[in-house]
C-alpha cells in the first residue's frame, strides 16, 4: 500500500504517543523507521517509549564531536539501561571537516554552516540512502516558533515521513511522564540546562530565561537573530542555501 500523509494523519491524528508510535513501528513503517535522538533534556521520554515497542528500532545519534562530556556518558547509559540493540552514531565527513572546520572553529563564525556540517548532511546521507520511509523526532510545539503547528505526522519534501508522537506535550506533561515512569534525567539539567545541544553553543539558562534561552545564544549579535534550530527538520528550501553548504 502507497502510504499516503492525508490517510495517516486520517487513522492516527488523534493518537496518544505509544499507541502512536506502536503503530508507526510494528505497522505502517515496519523495519523502515528510526528514532533521531539528541540524547538531550528529554530524550529519555521517547527513547524509553521506542524500547518499550521495539528496543531493536535504530536509534541515530549525531555524534557532532562537540558534544557535552555528560551527553557522551549519558547516551552510553541510555544504551545499556533500556537494551538499545542498534544504536547508530552519526559522524561529520573526516574529509569535509579537514576542507570547511580544520580548527574546529566554525561555529564562532559560520554557525548555520557548522550545524550542516556536523548534523544536516550526516543525517541526510542516512536518509538518502534509502533505508527509511520515516523518523521519530521529539519536537514539541512549545518550543520554537519554527514547531508550534507542527502535525503528529508530517511529509517532508525529502520524500521522509516525520513522526512526532510528543508534538502536543507540554512541559508540564514531559515532566509528570518522567517522574512516572522514572526515567534517568541528563545530568546537565540539574545545573541548568533545560534544553542542551553541542557544548560551544550552549550556555546554562539564568532565572526567568526561556528554556532554550541558552541554545546558539551567541548567534544574536552574528545574525541578528538568535538561532533556534540546528536544521535537521527543517524543509529543503527554507534554509539559505549559500550559508549551510559547502
Amino acid at each position: 500500500m502507497t502510504l499516503s500523509l492525508t490517510r495517516l494523519q486520517t487513522y492516527y491524528g488523534d493518537y496518544e504517543a505509544e499507541p502512536l508510535l506502536r503503530a508507526m513501528i510494528k505497522e505502517e513503517f515496519r523495519g523502515s523507521i528510526a528514532l533521531v535522538s539528541s540524547f538531550g533534556a528529554d530524550s529519555a521520554l521517547l527513547v524509553e517509549m521506542v524500547a518499550r515497542i521495539d528496543p531493536n528500532t535504530p536509534i541515530l545519534f549525531l555524534e557532532t564531536g562537540k558534544h557535552f562530556k555528560e551527553t557522551l556518558e549519558y547516551v552510553n547509559y541510555l544504551e545499556k539501561h533500556f537494551g538499545l540493540t542498534d544504536l547508530r552514531r552519526l559522524v561529520p565527513d573526516p574529509e569535509l571537516l579537514r576542507k570547511v572546520d580544520a580548527d574546529g572553529e566554525l561555529w564562532k563564525t559560520q554557525v548555520n554552516r557548522c550545524c550542516w556540517l556536523r548534523k544536516v548532511e550526516p543525517l541526510n546521507l542516512v536518509l538518502n540512502g534509502g533505508a527509511f520511509e520515516a523518523v521519530i523526532t521529539g519536537r514539541k510545539r512549545f518550543q520554537t516558533q519554527e514547531r508550534k503547528d507542527i502535525d503528529n505526522i508530517e511529509l517532508f519534501n525529502d520524500g521522509i515521513f516525520r513522526v512526532n508522537p510528543l508534538a502536543g506535550w507540554t512541559k508540564q506533561d514531559i515532566h509528570a511522564e518522567f517522574d512516572a515512569r522514572g526515567l534517568p534525567q541528563h545530568p546537565l539539567v540539574a545545573k541548568g540546562y533545560p534544553s542542551i545541544g553541542c557544548e560551544p553553543c550552549t550556555r546554562a539558562v539564568k532565572p526567568g530565561e526561556d528554556d532554550r534561552s541558552g541554545r546558539w545564544a551567541h548567534t544574536v549579535d552574528m545574525l541578528d537573530a538568535k538561532k533556534e534550530e540546528c536544521g535537521i527538520h527543517l524543509q529543503q528550501g527554507k534554509v539559505a542555501q549559500t550559508d549551510w553548504n559547502v
